[in-house]
């Protein structure tokens, strides 16, 4: 039976759980007397029910071949005890005010953790649902309903610890802001101009604890960019994972110039300049001692500074082929492309289209012992030793055109280009394949034929456009959906005639929908994967590279050549069961037009 403590209060029994899971089915005679062998130890006593079982090792024998785990074990009590199980998102947590209501001495006790606060309600996740004497305490500080979740014992321990830290280091960040603001003290200019308030040292711990949480937590949650961003009062903290952006922190103006201070201190920039923009870069280690490259990018705005870092991580920038999303007739086209000479290949797409990580994959393949590759690069995305990387310069006059300049008196069989963007630089590219080098660039453009109308426009020649272009890859990512917790669905013929339309591709006898699961952080999507659109030039596209392209002759060559449009690229991820059609019509809105 569950054991009696102070005001009633009952903590969990382990003797009872392993009878309810004998009850279910859930035990085997084996498994059972190493259960109780377990709970009998003195050593195990301290140890919450949960993770006592969990270490045990036991089959499920209602799913044959799986262990009972401390989230199954947290979930399936939950369900037994008629409970709501939480698996903790952290972006959805306000931090700062849940960890006003306890100390963490105080919730460490009871295993107690407030997770949400309204007006109307307080929701606590609790790893001992019989223990309930601390809700005295709660409802005379909180006139709302109390509701309890069951969450798994380790997590709320982790997230106890994170939580009290960070607000710890906020709180005393905030303190040492007030002192500095009643030592500076108020004058009329300070409340006429907005973004000149008091700033923290950003040598202050609490500042460098602030950071180095931030950075942390950004890894932990798979972010490819950290948004920081003033407002009138406040800043606000977003992070980018599988391309949506999601609020995590509101941090107080001043806590926000310090932050800001400490990352640009960090990054080698220029504290002091806050009116013009700066870029600057951060190596550093993620958990593991996976090193990590992050690219600062600072803006002004009517209340500060806004800065943007940009994470690399090598494990994502440097795939191979089929984790990028290929199909084999998209990668067959695209290494019979990169497998010529000389040439130019075009990447195109909008930013955070995965062109980088297409590009870097690409390069490390072809950048054998016997080829000198060169990039000229706005900025750098990640050093790589195989590569001999240029950084332009403005400031020197050392633009993409002079640097491909100089890269052509380098003797290059290969010569990556950042981007092309004005007429300079794309002959300057053109003069490189005309020579006998291989050329690799970006641009920005909704689809792969519509590159050539951009070179057109830029004014490059058709003739010189006919003769060097190899051909041309437009690429989005779609967000791949949790093999945890994804569910077939029923497909809507109608919108998946939209995603395929003008063809004529018969709808898969069934695809798959996004739910969450705490694996996904209730997303449904756990990553992300290219689609593409390729075409390689041909006698037959040469025709419509003149002055006055006719776009839509072009694509339909193209297609007729063997090139298949994005939506169909993202119709077979979705018939493979990778994503949904929405997520495909999100990233590739454009029809298919003939």
């Amino acid at each position: 039976m569950p054991v009696e403590t102070q005001d009633d209060d009952k903590k969990l029994d382990i003797q009872q759980i392993i009878a309810w899971l004998l009850a279910d089915g859930m035990l085997s005679a084996n498994d059972l007397e190493k259960c109780r062998q377990y709970a009998s130890a003195q050593i195990n006593r301290s140890k919450h029910p949960l993770k006592l079982l969990a270490e045990c090792e036991i089959g499920d024998q209602t799913r044959l071949g799986k262990r009972l785990m401390q989230e199954e074990l947290t979930q399936w009590l939950a369900d037994k005890l008629g409970m709501d199980y939480y698996y903790f998102d952290p972006l959805r947590i306000d931090v700062p005010s849940v960890t006003a209501l306890f100390s963490k001495a105080y919730a460490s006790n009871y295993n107690i953790l407030p997770i949400k606060i309204t007006p109307e309600d307080i929701v606590v996740a609790t790893a001992e649902p019989g223990v309930r004497s601390w809700q005295s305490d709660l409802a005379k500080m909180h006139y709302g309903k109390i509701r309890l979740v069951l969450a798994n014992p380790d997590e709320i321990r982790r997230y106890l610890d994170e939580f009290y830290n960070f607000s710890r280091s906020l709180k005393g960040a905030g303190a040492q802001a007030s002192i500095e603001n009643r030592a500076s003290g108020q004058n009329f200019e300070q409340l006429v101009e907005l973004s000149q308030q008091s700033d923290l040292d950003a040598n202050n711990q609490h500042i460098v604890n602030l950071v180095n949480w931030l950075l942390q937590y950004a890894f932990d949650q798979r972010a490819s960019d950290i948004h920081i961003e003033p407002r009138r009062t406040q800043g606000n903290v977003r992070f980018r994972i599988d391309g949506i952006l999601h609020q995590v922190y509101q941090l107080p103006m001043p806590i926000m110039n310090a932050v800001l201070s400490r990352l640009k201190i960090l990054g080698r920039m220029n504290i002091a300049e806050k009116r013009l923009p700066q870029d600057g870069r951060i190596k550093t280690q993620a958990s593991g001692n996976k090193e990590i490259e992050l690219r600062l990018s600072t803006m002004p705005t009517a209340f500060g500074e806004k800065l943007v870092m940009r994470i690399f991580d090598p494990e994502v920038l440097l795939r191979d082929y089929p984790q990028l999303g290929f199909s084999k007739q998209e990668l067959m086209v695209w290494e019979r492309m990169t497998a010529q000479t000389h040439g130019i290949i075009l990447v195109t797409g909008p930013t955070g289209s995965g062109k980088t990580t297409t590009l870097y994959s690409t390069l490390k393949k072809l950048a054998t012992p016997d080829i000198n590759l060169c990039t000229v690069e706005d900025p750098i995305e990640q050093i790589e030793p195989l590569f001999n990387q240029m950084q332009v310069q403005h400031n020197i006059g050392l633009d993409f055109a002079s640097g491909i300049r100089t890269l052509m008196r380098q003797d290059p069989d290969i010569i990556m280009v950042g981007e092309i963007r004005d007429l300079e630089t794309a002959e300057m590219a053109v003069q490189a394949a005309l020579t006998g080098h291989l050329v690799i660039s970006t641009l920005h453009t909704n689809n792969a034929p519509a590159a050539v109308i951009r070179l057109l426009n830029l004014g490059v020649p058709g003739y010189l456009i006919q003769q060097t272009l190899l051909g041309v890859m437009a690429q989005r990512l779609v967000r791949v959906l949790c093999r945890h917790c994804k569910t077939p669905a029923p497909i809507d013929p109608r919108q998946w005639q939209n995603l395929v339309a003008p063809f004529k591709v018969a709808a898969p006898k069934q695809i798959f929908q996004a739910v969450g699961c705490k694996e996904c952080r209730n997303t449904g999507y756990a990553g992300r994967v290219g689609i593409y659109e390729i075409f390689e030039n041909s006698p037959a596209i040469q025709a419509f590279i003149t002055e006055g392209c006719d776009v839509s002759g072009l694509q339909r060559q193209a297609i007729k050549d063997g090139m298949r449009p994005l939506r169909l690229s993202g119709a077979e991820k979705v018939a493979a069961g990778l994503t949904t059609p929405d997520d495909v019509l999100r990233v590739a809105p454009e029809k298919i037009g003939f």
